[in-house]
């Protein structure tokens, strides 16, 4: 099947509708291709320091920059994108919460091959999760046009509601074109990889990616954002982040002390209180889908 398309007006129950019936959608021209300009020039030290990949899966002729809560400001402003936040609250909604998982700028070089075709979930220890339950829900924003020369994330659409641990060839994937700030979505199940670029340019591509909040981070925010930076964060964003229990007591600090206060220095009661309670607060930190204001 084609890979669903959405408009920029699209809402996030509209996308994660796409991702359940496909694994994978295109939302076109969501941002303007200027902000993520702005991105790259904040970014620009980091990206030119960052050294190629040392295997195959990495790529040979790729760059993996990460660490962007830190060093980009305007790159919040995406992790925080509202129609973002929508579908990806309603793809996991089974879960109390959900979590930044990893940011990274991936800049795919000239002659680089294609990736292996994989799932994101197998990171957690190639755990074989029920077929339809969702821990992922990820982005890949476009910061140069996408093009199947250039090497455009390849997506087997529908592929996240079959077997595990199958394999596939690039040909038979689809390219997911799409023109400069545009976003792709897509599950943590769906067997997709990075292209080939047999062009002559540098494909960049901005990943954010979402878990739910009781599995590990792929990227360790908590040592990716220095303590100096985080404290001059929004509370929404540092929650986000992994300040604040994955679940009923997962992620409290000593004294069961919740882990924002202890970032931010503020003295509270420390008690993990009832189930019931828990779950309150966490609606309220992490909304459901129908609270969720998209604009």
């Amino acid at each position: 099947m084609p890979i669903p398309r959405l408009t920029a007006t699209a809402d996030g129950q509209a996308v994660a509708e796409a991702l359940r019936a496909e694994g994978c959608a295109v939302v076109e021209r969501l941002v303007p291709p200027a902000l993520l300009d702005r991105i790259r020039a904040e970014l620009r030290p980091f990206l030119d320091a960052t050294p190629l990949g040392t295997d195959d899966f990495s790529g040979r002729r790729t760059r993996r920059t990460g660490g962007l809560i830190a060093r980009s400001p305007t790159c919040r402003e995406l992790v925080m994108h509202p129609l973002v936040l929508a579908a990806v609250g309603d793809t996991l909604h089974h879960a109390t919460t959900f979590q930044l998982h990893l940011t990274q700028v991936i800049a795919i070089g000239p002659d680089e091959l294609g990736q292996t075709i994989h799932r994101d979930q197998w990171a957690f220890d190639f755990f074989p999760f029920p077929p339809g339950y969702e821990v992922q829900c990820n982005t890949i924003w476009a910061m140069t046009d996408f093009t199947a020369a250039n090497g455009a994330t390849r997506v087997v659409s529908g592929s996240h509601t079959i077997v595990d641990r199958l394999g596939f060839t690039h040909d038979q994937a689809e390219a997911a074109e799409m023109p400069a700030g545009s976003v792709l979505f897509y599950t943590g199940a769906l067997y997709h990889g990075g292209g080939a670029n047999t062009s002559s340019e540098v494909r960049f591509g901005l990943n954010i990616t979402y878990a739910v909040s009781w599995l590990r981070q792929e990227e360790n925010q908590y040592l990716a954002v220095p303590f100096a930076i985080a404290r001059t964060l929004p509370e929404p964003l540092l929650r986000l982040m992994g300040y604040a229990r994955g679940a009923y007591a997962l992620g409290y600090v000593d004294d069961l002390r919740d882990p924002l206060d202890v970032l931010l220095g503020r003295t509270t009661g420390a008690a993990l209180g009832d189930l019931d309670a828990a779950a309150a607060r966490a609606r309220v930190q992490c909304p459901p889908v129908a609270e969720r204001k998209v604009g």
